[in-house]
């Protein structure tokens, strides 16, 4: 992996006093995986309490803020949805620094639940990376200026685009798992064969992408054979002493070469719409199906090579598995929360339940851990607080009163949320 990046964001950037405070830097944080070292992060809030700033976000987009240093990015799209802009906010006062035009849009079909601004964008600390509901690309400087853009996928998706890009040394990698795009697309069950093929019939047009982050241009291009439909932002991981892209989609899960976009291993996972991204840890990824039998599998990484479904998947449960948020890995547990709010720690080792619980709401957002607690967030706006370890305990609940989808960021002792109008920091 890099491993100065990595450890850069990971550690953080900024030392004040003997805080440590960390950058935010894509979906789900530096390791991908909802984990945050911070301490001393606020336990309650409601708009009159605890609210460092509120700024109004124009436009439409569910992509996640992130952080770096001073500042805070998202994605949007405005003028109904034909415009997509990058924004940089001021992470100390929430002032707007700046908001740029990157690329006309022609709005396509997407569930309702998805925006055109839905993929989270990604930083180096040099540049902004993002992607939107078409597949086009843009790299735009700190100072808010573009760099390159890529328009070299078509993308369609009978659901709209979800994953989110993600760096590796000079590689900007991006998953397009869509469907076919026939015209005007039908809807159940007035839908073709045709039509249904990537979402409901399995093929073999989905791709992930590696652009130079220089230039934006196309370095390599992994292909994953037959499967569908997903929403999957993958993680990178050492696997036997070599780095590689880990990165689910419908009715799979697989690894590629980092270095030439070569599939490594594959396993069958029955599920399309798959949205959760993976968690990884004591050699184990643990991953959702996504919609049709959906299943928590666990895939053992070690000495992965070829088609290995009959030989590397440690153990699967089918209780407790969500269809949207994603997975969190705490030695020894794995935690999750379904879309209708109920929470799951399993034994990580076997699968084994250690409790389940209702914390109420719908949730599409990603659960984060800092400090001993889970941020768990619902559509309607409300943070649930729940201590970590085998003992069930909501420490606090937290609500804003807005529509909310996108996951929360940590960073430098504050917690960033996107409502469907706002962006709140949280905390002093």
């Amino acid at each position: 992996m890099n491993t100065k990046l990595s450890l850069f964001c990971v550690l953080g950037c900024l030392v004040a006093g003997s805080v440590l405070a960390e950058n935010w830097p894509r979906f789900r944080g530096a390791t991908g995986q909802g984990l945050s070292g911070e301490t001393n992060l606020p336990l309650e809030w409601n708009p009159e309490k605890n609210i460092a700033w509120k700024t109004e976000i124009p436009g439409e987009g569910w992509s996640s803020p992130i952080v770096w240093g001073d500042r805070v990015f998202v994605t949007t799209t405005t003028e109904n949805n034909t415009q997509c802009r990058v924004l940089a906010v001021d992470r100390s006062s929430g002032r707007v620094l700046w908001n740029t035009e990157v690329f006309p849009l022609e709005p396509l079909r997407k569930e309702s639940r998805n925006s055109y601004a839905t993929p989270t964008p990604v930083t180096d600390g040099e540049k902004v990376y993002a992607v939107f509901g078409n597949g086009s690309v843009v790299a735009l400087g700190m100072d808010g200026k573009v760099a390159w853009t890529n328009h070299d996928v078509a993308f369609y998706s009978r659901h709209g685009l979800g994953s989110s890009p993600v760096l590796y040394e000079n590689l900007l990698i991006m998953p397009y798992d869509g469907s076919n795009r026939i015209g005007d697309a039908g809807n159940w069950p007035q839908v073709s064969d045709e039509e249904k093929l990537g979402w409901q019939i399995p093929w073999d047009q989905s791709l992930i992408i590696a652009l130079d982050t220089k230039t934006g241009e196309r370095v390599w291009k992994g292909e994953r054979g037959m499967s569908r439909i997903a929403h999957v932002t993958p993680l990178i991981l050492d696997v036997d002493g070599q780095d590689q892209l880990i990165s689910p989609a419908g009715d799979r899960i697989q690894g590629f070469d980092l270095q030439t976009g070569e599939r490594l291993w594959s396993v069958y996972s029955q599920g399309e719409g798959v949205t959760p991204s993976p968690a990884y840890g004591d050699g184990l990824l643990f991953t959702a199906s996504g919609f049709e039998r959906t299943t928590l599998r666990t895939v053992r990484l070690k000495g992965a090579k070829g088609e290995v479904t009959d030989t590397h998947i440690a153990w699967e449960q089918r209780k407790g598995v969500p269809n949207q948020p994603s997975l969190i890995y705490l030695q020894p547990h794995v935690y999750a929360i379904t879309d209708g709010g109920i929470v799951t720690c399993y034994q990580a080792q076997d699968g084994e339940i250690v409790y389940q619980e209702r914390v109420g709401g719908n949730h599409s957002a990603s659960p984060v851990h800092a400090d001993g607690k889970f941020y768990f967030l619902s559509e309607d706006g409300e943070t649930t607080v729940v201590q970590s370890g085998p003992d069930f305990k909501i420490l606090a609940k937290n609500s804003l009163g807005e529509r909310c989808q996108a996951s929360i960021a940590i960073s430098q002792g504050n917690l960033f949320i996107r409502t469907e109008k706002n962006l709140y920091c949280i905390g002093e």
